[in-house]
C-alpha cells in the first residue's frame, strides 16, 4: 500500500502513552483498578499495553524489511543484529542508570554506585522487544513467509503444553518451570522480584516471539492488499482486520478455560486475545482516521507514535529524576514526585485522583519532548 496509514502511528502512540500512564502513578498504593496489572491469571486494560506495543512492532518490522525484499544478505542481517543489540543495550543502560542514580541520590559512594552490575536486571521491556524483533526479523529474511503461521502455531502449542505439564500456571517460582529456568539462567539477583518468576523471563520470550510474528503477518496483509483505489484497499484491510481480530479474540477467550489468560507467563491465550484486540482496534482506527478522515484529535498520539522507543527512554529517565531528586519542604527532604503528587495534588484531589493526575502530568512532560521532535520532523530510531 503506497499511502502511509496514519492509524498505525496513532495505535503506536496510544500504546506508548498508555505505557507511560500505567507505569508512573503518583503512588503505587493508590491506583485505580483498571490501571493495575492482574495479579496472576486474568486481564485488565493495563495488561493490553505491552502486547499491543509488540504487535505493532511486528507490523513495523514487516514495513522496515520490505526494502530488502525479505532476501537474506550480510548487510540486512548485520543491520538486524546491530539494531537488536542496540535496543538490548539501551534497555540494560536504563536499568543500570536507575540503580546508579538512585544510589547516588541516597548518598552512595561513586564507585559502588557505578559498579552495581551484581544486581542489574538482565531482561526487561526493552530487552524483550529487542529479542523478539531480532528473532522475527531474522526469520523474515531466512524463512518463506508462508511458513509463519505454522511456526507461530508450533511455538504457541509447544509452550502451552509446557505450561500445563510443568506447573506453568503455579504462582511460585520454586515449582513453576518458568521460575526454575529464570533462577538457573538469570539468578535471583538479576531478575524482577515477582515471587521468583520474571514477567519478561527466558521461556516466556518464546510466545512473545510468536506474538511479534503475528504482528508481522498482519503488516504483510496490510501492505499487500490491492484495489482500484486507496479507499477500496483501506476498506478491505479494515474488514479483514476486524475478522482476524474477532477470530483471535474469540479463540483466546474460548481456550482460556484450559489455558488461562496470564500476562506474567505470556500464555498462548494471552497472545491470541491481545493480538485479536490489537487487530480490532487497528481496524477501528483505520475506519475513523484513514477512511472517515477524523484526524483533529490525532497529533497528540502521533507525537508519541513517530519516536516511540526514544520517548520510552525519555520517560524512564524522567521517572528516575523525579523519583530520586529531592527538595526541602517544611524542613524535610522529599522527592520531586512526592512534591507534585502528595504536596500539590493530594490535598486538593484526594489520594487516588492525585495519583492519576500525577501520571497524566508525567505523560504530558514526555509528550512535550515528543511534540517538539514531531514538529521539527526529527525521528530518532533506536
Amino acid at each position: 500500500m503506497k499511502k502511509r496509514i496514519l492509524a498505525l502511528d496513532i495505535l503506536r502512540g496510544i500504546t506508548l502513552a498508555g505505557m507511560l500512564l500505567v507505569n508512573n502513578p503518583g503512588s503505587w498504593s493508590t491506583v485505580y483498578a483498571p490501571l493495575r496489572h492482574a495479579k496472576w491469571n486474568g486481564l485488565t486494560p493495563t495488561d493490553l499495553v505491552f502486547p499491543f506495543f509488540m504487535f505493532i512492532m511486528g507490523i513495523s518490522t514487516y514495513i522496515s524489511l520490505k526494502k530488502y525484499d525479505f532476501s537474506y544478505s550480510h548487510g540486512a542481517a548485520r543491520k538486524i543484529l546491530l539494531r537488536t543489540l542496540g535496543i538490548y543495550v539501551v534497555g540494560l543502560a536504563c536499568a543500570w542508570f536507575s540503580l546508579f542514580f538512585g544510589s547516588i541520590a541516597n548518598g552512595g559512594q561513586l564507585w559502588e554506585s557505578i559498579w552495581c552490575f551484581d544486581h542489574l536486571r538482565i531482561l526487561g521491556v526493552l530487552e524483550r522487544l529487542a529479542l523478539c524483533y531480532g528473532a522475527t526479523a531474522l526469520l523474515a529474511i531466512t524463512v518463506r513467509h508462508k511458513y509463519f503461521p505454522a511456526i507461530i502455531t508450533c511455538l504457541l502449542a509447544g509452550y502451552g503444553i509446557l505450561l500445563l505439564v510443568a506447573n506453568g500456571y503455579v504462582y511460585d517460582g520454586e515449582v513453576n518451570i518458568l521460575g526454575i529456568v529464570d533462577q538457573k539462567v538469570l539468578t535471583l539477583a538479576h531478575m524482577y522480584k515477582d515471587n521468583g518468576i520474571d514477567p519478561e523471563g527466558v521461556l516466556s520470550t518464546i510466545p512473545a516471539i510468536a506474538h511479534t510474528m503475528i504482528g508481522f503477518c498482519v503488516g504483510k496483509y496490510i501492505l499487500c492488499q490491492s484495489g482500484e483505489s486507496s479507499e477500496q484497499r483501506l476498506n478491505k484491510v479494515m474488514l479483514q482486520l476486524f475478522i482476524v481480530g474477532a477470530c483471535l479474540t474469540f479463540g483466546g477467550l474460548l481456550l482460556q478455560y484450559g489455558l488461562p489468560l496470564n500476562k506474567k507467563v505470556w500464555s498462548p491465550t494471552f497472545v491470541m486475545t491481545t493480538c485479536g484486540l490489537a487487530s480490532t482496534l487497528l481496524a477501528l482506527l483505520i475506519w475513523i482516521i484513514d477512511i472517515k478522515g477524523y484526524k483533529r484529535w490525532t497529533p497528540y498520539f502521533e507525537a508519541f507514535g513517530v519516536n516511540p522507543l526514544f520517548l520510552y527512554v525519555v520517560g524512564w529517565l524522567l521517572s528516575v529524576f523525579l523519583g530520586d531528586i529531592t527538595v526541602p519542604v517544611s524542613g524535610e527532604m522529599i522527592s520531586l514526585k512526592a512534591l507534585i503528587c502528595q504536596v500539590w495534588y493530594t490535598p486538593v484531589f484526594g489520594d487516588y485522583l492525585a495519583s492519576l493526575l500525577y501520571a497524566i502530568t508525567f505523560n504530558l512532560m514526555v509528550w512535550c519532548v515528543g511534540f517538539w521532535l514531531y514538529k521539527r520532523k526529527i525521528y530518532i530510531k533506536i
